[in-house]
């Protein structure tokens, strides 16, 4: 019999309970349900809604529970419809007609925005651990390679020289901003619905400060029809995760590039890539390409949400039951994504001959020469078409403009001197870079220190 079953004369069609039903998904939140419904049962007590050893055998027969579905003594019952009916059921199975005096100034609606709150809480501050830890993975590939020079790359052609310690840094801003972002979201999401019933509160002399305070959150939330209704808290998250894969798949990207003959900056360690059925000679970055390809699926999740909430009136409507599976599916996502990624980014072999090699083609010097004319009194407008011009003149005779004569050079402008060539040499170009933020080896070293000092910052909090 339906715990709600007194208002209705026909069961529920077969087809439609199975529609309607989310168990199959939604157990996953037993255990914050468990926790939420605790801190009910105490406060219930503590008001005098229900008398004290109602609320200590109510307590108790939770945590028990809690306990044999941890060890997989329990199966849920489809009927039940939830996660939060089948506890109820459980509980008035083992208490009787005390068990159903648990959900006394409770609604499902703010049962489930507590128990979501409290999920995400938790994985969000999991994947915030796994972001400071790929941060910290780079810091120390930085170091190692604050004098490895490379291309950087515009337009997917050479550009300007850089070093890879300069090129991981970037990323170590994108994932520090991840980091930032769920810390805020989960600041937000920081606020009990619990007490806010089905939408307009309750009539009992609740107290929500207690329950608020007992689960760890930083106060309830100020409207009951908010605390139920909002799911803004799950759409940020799902931004800050789409962005956190976003930033995943450009470096997957990188990687995949890089690994190639064609690039051939990079090594995969065995353990992060896959062979080919029929050609023996292919290594594929399959994880990189995987995790590139799950992008897609955490951008599915926010679309998803967003579409759903859009035309929803207040306060809960049963469309929201879709929340839950973008969720989950988003947190499992991100957490293996990261989980992979971490370890094969610090597994990687960097073959630093190739990575010079390319660093000195594609005139990738091109802007030092600019720059030089300029210091020399020319402005910079007429440096870069002089510039321009050697660059059509040595690409015309296949040479570099390390390779042009001091004479071929004066040609084009009387003002080159012998210094030129110290100017655009690969390392000279990229040690002149060396304003804050540069890749000049002391600006890596600052930047490395920041990023070291923002560790043990987080690390503090």
């Amino acid at each position: 019999m339906k715990l709600w079953s007194g208002r209705f004369i026909k069961d529920t069609d077969s087809l439609a309970e199975g529609f309607h039903s989310s168990i199959s998904f939604d157990q996953k939140l037993y255990a914050e349900d468990i926790v939420g419904s605790i801190a009910h049962a105490s406060m219930l007590g503590s008001t005098g809604i229900i008398n004290e050893e109602e609320a200590r055998l109510l307590i108790d027969a939770l945590r028990e529970l809690a306990h044999e579905i941890e060890e997989g003594q329990v199966e849920f019952d489809t009927d039940m419809e939830d996660i939060h009916m089948n506890i109820e059921y459980l509980l008035t199975k083992k208490l009787g007609d005390l068990g159903k005096k648990l959900h006394t100034a409770r609604s499902r609606n703010d049962q489930v925005a507590t128990d979501l709150r409290l999920y995400l809480r938790r994985e969000m501050l999991h994947i915030e651990d796994q972001l400071r830890d790929l941060v910290s993975v780079l810091a120390d590939m930085a170091e190692q390679h604050i004098d490895t020079i490379m291309p950087g790359y515009t337009h997917l052609q050479p550009a300007q020289p850089l070093t890879f310690a300069h090129h991981l840094l970037a990323y170590a801003q994108m994932f520090q901003r991840d980091y930032s972002r769920l810390f805020d979201a989960r600041r937000r999401l920081n606020q009990s619905p619990l007490g806010s019933g089905a939408l307009a509160g309750v009539t009992f002399p609740i107290d929500r400060m207690s329950t608020s305070l007992q689960l760890s959150f930083e106060a309830p939330t100020a409207n009951s029809i908010d605390g139920v209704s909002d799911r803004d808290f799950a759409l940020e998250f799902l931004f800050a995760a789409s962005l956190i894969m976003m930033h995943l798949s450009r470096f997957c990207e990188e990687i995949v590039l890089w690994s190639s003959v064609s690039f051939s900056f990079i090594r995969l360690d065995d353990n992060y890539s896959t062979g080919s059925s029929i050609m023996p000679q292919k290594k594929n970055p399959d994880m990189a390409e995987l995790i590139r390809g799950k992008t897609g699926r955490v951008y599915g999740t926010l679309m998803a949400l967003l579409t759903v909430m859009k035309g929803l009136p207040l306060a809960y409507n049963k469309d929201m039951q879709e929340d839950k599976e973008a969720v989950f599916d988003a947190v499992n996502t991100v957490q293996n994504c990261l989980r992979v990624f971490t370890p094969m980014l610090a597994s990687l072999q960097i073959n630093r001959e190739n990575m010079l090699a390319a660093a000195g083609t594609g005139f990738i010097n091109a802007t030092d020469m600019a720059d030089y004319l300029t210091r020399k009194g020319l402005p910079f407008r007429s440096a870069h078409e002089v510039t321009g011009k050697l660059v059509l003149y040595a690409e015309s005779r296949k040479k570099t403009l390390e390779e042009l004569s001091l004479a071929e050079l004066q040609e084009a402008s009387p003002l080159f001197e012998n210094d030129i060539y110290k100017a655009i040499s690969l390392k000279c170009s990229v040690a002149a870079r060396a304003s804050y933020g540069g890749p000049a080896p002391e600006a890596v070293a600052t930047a490395i220190a920041e990023t070291r000092l923002w560790l043990a910052e987080v690390e503090a909090e």
